[in-house]
């Protein structure tokens, strides 16, 4: 079982997504079977933020002075969940995420689910820095979202 534990620091955020860690939980319930971790207490920190905040961030922790879409911060490299487990912390920025500002909520929901899916794999020490990393991280996230909207739409 997943937990995640969700706050804003951005007021855009409510006006497009009114129940936030509603969304995320379900998400989340929506996972293949391997990624729920049905026996285990996995439990990760969501701040939904703006560009200004994760720059910030950015800079602080990853010495990159810019904005980003999504920052993961896994708590420790080990690849075995114990019973319970807190596995890290996602950052993701409101400004990218509402690109075009013009968007349908529908593309705003695919682009926030895959850019969740992203900075959780991130966090179990996926990453995409060689490029047989890249391939493997893309086919677990398109594995992801797949299940995911097939049970969300």
């Amino acid at each position: 079982m997943i937990n995640i534990n969700v706050f804003s620091e951005e007021k855009a955020w409510s006006r497009r997504l009114k129940r936030k860690e509603y969304f995320f939980n379900q998400i989340c319930k929506a996972f293949p079977k391997k990624y729920k971790f049905s026996n285990k207490k996995v439990s990760l920190t969501l701040l939904l933020s703006n560009n200004k905040k994760i720059r910030k961030l950015n800079k602080d922790f990853r010495n990159k002075n810019k904005s980003t879409d999504i920052l993961s911060f896994p708590l420790n490299k080990k690849k075995r969940l114990s019973k319970k487990t807190y596995i890290g912390d996602i950052i993701i920025s409101y400004n990218f995420i509402d690109k075009p500002k013009s968007q349908k909520f529908k593309f705003f929901k695919k682009k926030l689910i895959k850019i969740f899916i992203h900075g959780f794999l991130h966090l179990l020490n996926f990453d995409h820095i060689k490029d047989k990393d890249y391939k493997k991280m893309l086919k677990e996230e398109e594995y992801i979202y797949q299940s995911v909207s097939s049970k969300l739409n």
